[in-house]
């Protein structure tokens, strides 16, 4: 990655898409080779609340959102793990253009709308300013015979290892990102428009580091 040239490729940026709402945009093929080696990741691991405003790539999105949560092996399995393979987390992306949700069996992104909901991120002042915010949903009714009390945990346990994926890909890519428990779960559920049986866990945001 050379953030020297992605700031001035806008046509692989996230907000030239054309989606409209309920469209599904496909991502580039995410680049499984390279990267830091694992100890220099967690040497670098650290959050970050500035932000330059400048969009992710599509390329730099589908490699983060693969990293996060993608598939990773023939049966469907992801890079992080879920309980009894519920694979109940959602992640809802929301950038200054519209919101989406990540498809990680097709690798793309499904618009859900066109509205700037970053100031619904979170309740920091960073938030509505920067690039990108992932949300992550949990949808209780994917874990069939779990008790409340197992569903509330087994979320909070599997959103952890997403997020630290995010955080090892960003820091091994020279991105800054911070996860988030101050959002307003309530707001946030009616602005994406959430069933009763999904749930809003953490946020995190994302972007190239502050100039």
């Amino acid at each position: 990655m050379k953030i020297s040239v992605v700031f001035i490729i806008a046509i692989f940026c996230l907000g030239s898409l054309s989606a409209q709402e309920g469209e599904t945009v496909s991502l580039p093929e995410p680049q499984r080779t390279g990267g830091m080696p694992l100890f220099e990741a967690l040497g670098n691991r650290q959050s970050s609340r500035s932000f330059s405003p400048h969009e992710l790539t599509r390329q730099d999105l589908s490699n983060l959102l693969w990293s996060a949560f993608g598939v990773n092996r023939d049966d469907g399995r992801r890079t992080a793990p879920s309980a009894r393979n519920w694979q109940q987390i959602d992640i809802y992306v929301i950038t200054a253009g519209g919101w989406y949700m990540y498809d990680a069996t097709r690798h793309a992104l499904r618009k859900l709308g066109n509205e700037d909901l970053r100031e619904y991120a979170g309740t920091q002042d960073f938030v509505a300013a920067a690039p990108l915010n992932l949300i992550y949903v949990s949808d209780h009714d994917r874990m069939s015979g779990a008790t409340l009390e197992n569903r509330e945990f087994h979320s909070a346990t599997d959103v952890g290892f997403i997020s630290q994926n995010v955080y090892l890909f960003c820091a091994s890519e020279g991105l800054a990102t911070v996860v988030r428990g101050l959002v307003d779960r309530e707001k946030l559920h009616d602005m994406l428009k959430l069933r009763p049986s999904q749930h809003v866990i953490l946020g995190q945001t994302v972007g190239y580091p502050a100039p």
